[in-house]
C-alpha cells in the first residue's frame, strides 16, 4: 500500500477547532444536560479510570493508504507519535517547532476518536443549538442533531462548525465538519461499527457517501490506571 503525505491527509480530515480545554466544566446545567448525555454515551464517566490510550489512525482514498498511531497518557500530557518515517515523544506544556507540526496530527485524529467527549473539554469554546428531529444527510433517516461552533479565537481551525447526528441512544450516526460556519458541507462522513475498549465506545469506520472513503481506526487499546 502507498503512503500518501500528511500535508495531503490534513486536507482531507478534520482539524479539531480548538484544544485548550481538556477537563470538564459546566457552564449551564440546563444546557450541559445534551453534550453529557452524548459523551456519557460514548463512556466519558470511565475516562478518569484510563490511564493511557493508543490508537492507529488509517485513511484510504481509491489506491492510497496513510497511517499513523499514537499512544497518550492524558493525567501527564505526554503524547508519542509514531510513523513510517519517525518516532517522537513530547510532552504537549513544552512543545519545540517539531511537537508543534505533530500535535497538530494528533489534534486531528484525537478529534476523529474522541470528539464526544470534546463536548465536555471544549465546552467553554463554543456555542450549540440542539434539535429533537433532524434528517441526516447521508442515511435519511430521522435523528436528533446537535450543532457547535467554535469561537474565532485559538485552535488550528477557529470559527468551524460540527453538525452531529444520533439516535435516542445518543451515539454519533453520522456527522457533518462545515469549515468557518459556512452553510454548506466540507465533509460528511458515517460514525459506524462501534467497538468498546475498557467502557470507551468508539466508531471505527467514518465513511463518505458514494466515495470509496474510509476513514478509520485500528489498533485501539485504553489501559486503566493501576
Amino acid at each position: 500500500m502507498r503512503a500518501i503525505s500528511i500535508c495531503i491527509v490534513l486536507a482531507l480530515t478534520i482539524i479539531a477547532c480548538n484544544t485548550k480545554k481538556e477537563s470538564p466544566k459546566k457552564t449551564n446545567t440546563t444546557q450541559s444536560t445534551i453534550l453529557e448525555k452524548i459523551a456519557d454515551a460514548h463512556g466519558f464517566q470511565n475516562w478518569k479510570h484510563d490511564s493511557q490510550i493508543n490508537f492507529t489512525f488509517n485513511v484510504d482514498r481509491d489506491s492510497m493508504h496513510f497511517e499513523r498511531s499514537w499512544s497518550w497518557k492524558p493525567q501527564e500530557n505526554i503524547v508519542k507519535s509514531m510513523t513510517t518515517q519517525d518516532t517522537l515523544v513530547y510532552q504537549r506544556k513544552a512543545m519545540d517547532s517539531v511537537a508543534i507540526k505533530a500535535n497538530a496530527g494528533f489534534i486531528n485524529d484525537r478529534y476523529w476518536l474522541l470528539s464526544p467527549f470534546n463536548l465536555i473539554w471544549d465546552q467553554a469554546n463554543f456555542e450549540y443549538t440542539h434539535t429533537e428531529e433532524a434528517i441526516a444527510p447521508i442515511s435519511q433517516k430521522t435523528c436528533q442533531k446537535l450543532t457547535i461552533v467554535y469561537g474565532n479565537e485559538g485552535g488550528y481551525t477557529p470559527g468551524d462548525a460540527y453538525d452531529f447526528y444520533f439516535g435516542n441512544d445518543y451515539l454519533i450516526k453520522e456527522w457533518v465538519f462545515r469549515k468557518g460556519n459556512q452553510d454548506e458541507a466540507s465533509m460528511t462522513t458515517t460514525w459506524e461499527n462501534y467497538a468498546e475498549e475498557n467502557g470507551i465506545k468508539f466508531a471505527v469506520d467514518h465513511k463518505k457517501d458514494g466515495e470509496p472513503f474510509n476513514l478509520y481506526f485500528s489498533n485501539v487499546s485504553v489501559q486503566p490506571k493501576e
